[in-house]
């Protein structure tokens, strides 16, 4: 019998197309269904949810994982990488060099936001750097005119802002951190502040006016919640 995107816990947002908000950190995953292809956004915080991820992306896909995009490099977002191994992994210029040669950076942010020891270094142990690096925008073809256009929109919540449209009746974007709705984007001392509002810019222009907009933590929202945090993320920062 095929399980239900609910069943599984999953938000469906068009054909093929869903989500679903993960526990701890509320970091929110993609799943974009092809022929014979899926492509998964974000990979979770620790391998043992990347693993769980990937089994419950391959039981609505009824097929392997084949690619798999990243946001930008914060542990809650590629820390379950790993577990996708064999897939194509692609990410904004830049993260992989994160990847190879800030590990300990990003153990320590793990273990600050209470991921358990073990974990976050299970994880820094077995990441590898993505195979594919965009620079402004793939497109990405997942058999029979299904497609996911690759943006480089950074930098803005880190140097490193991947987004993935989906085209399709609605369009949808993942957004990564650049939006969040269940509470104030979050500011590290590896955020762009003053080029955060263009990015924002780039990713209304990218989706337009009636397409869903998937944060990265949060429900789902429209342009026009996109742009009133633009506006408050360009006053916070005293940028235009």
């Amino acid at each position: 019998m095929t399980v239900t995107w609910e069943e599984l816990g999953w938000e469906r947002l068009a054909a093929g197309v869903g989500r679903c908000r993960l526990p701890g950190w509320d970091c929110t995953a993609g799943l974009v269904v092809g022929a014979g292809t899926a492509l998964v956004v974000d990979a979770g915080s620790s391998l043992a949810e990347g693993a769980r991820l990937r089994a419950q992306a391959e039981e609505l896909a009824g097929g392997r994982v084949t690619h798999l995009a990243l946001t930008h490099p914060h542990f809650d977002h590629v820390f379950g990488a790993p577990a996708f191994a064999g897939s194509q992994v692609y990410a904004a210029v830049g993260l992989d060099a994160v990847l190879a040669y800030e590990r300990e950076e990003l153990r320590l942010d793990a273990l600050r936001n209470g991921l358990p020891p073990a974990a976050a270094e299970e994880a820094v142990d077995t990441l590898v750097p993505p195979g594919h690096l965009v620079s402004g925008e793939w497109t990405l073809g997942l058999g029979e005119g299904r497609q996911a256009l690759l943006a480089n929109v950074g930098p803005g919540h880190t140097a490193y802002d991947l987004a993935v449209l989906v085209p399709g009746d609605p369009e949808v974007v993942f957004c990564g951190d650049l939006v969040e709705e269940s509470g104030e984007p979050q500011a590290g001392p590896d955020a762009v502040p003053s080029r955060w509002p263009d990015a924002l810019d780039r990713l209304l222009a990218l989706g337009g006016e009636d397409a869903l907009y998937v944060p990265g933590h949060g429900a789902v929202v429209d342009a026009a919640f996109v742009r009133r945090q633009r506006d408050a993320l360009a006053t916070r920062f005293g940028v235009s």
